[in-house]
């Protein structure tokens, strides 16, 4: 079930909910795709908290992949990472980076399931 996180002293552009869902993060480089399997610790209109085994550095691009609970359709995103602790990474959403517009409207609706107790 997803929880409404509260306790960030610096407002936040939106709420941020609490979750475990899996995820696949895809990084493309120059030689080839890299794709791991990992958990999705929390979620907001804007972004993800990734936690996955792979090495990657503030500023990679990378697609995140993950299907609601409530939904049989996977959303992949372009995101960027914005910061990082250990394997867990801040992932900040780029839904216009290929001009998808379809993308937003999904987070929103996933959001919505989560803030609505769908999850769990």
């Amino acid at each position: 079930m997803a929880a409404e996180t509260v306790a960030y002293p610096i407002k936040r552009r939106s709420i941020r909910y609490k979750i475990d869902v899996p995820l696949r993060v895809i990084l493309h480089k120059t030689d080839k795709t890299v794709i791991r399997e990992g958990r999705g610790k929390e979620l907001s209109e804007h972004g993800v908290c990734v936690m996955v085994g792979v090495e990657l550095v503030v500023g990679d691009e990378v697609e995140i992949e993950f299907t609601p609970p409530y939904s049989g359709e996977p959303i992949r995103v372009v995101s960027t990472v914005r910061n990082r602790e250990g394997y867990c990474y801040g992932c900040e959403f780029l839904p216009e980076a290929h001009g998808n517009q379809q993308v937003n409207m999904r987070l929103r609706q996933a959001l919505q399931g989560f803030a609505e107790g769908k999850s769990s």
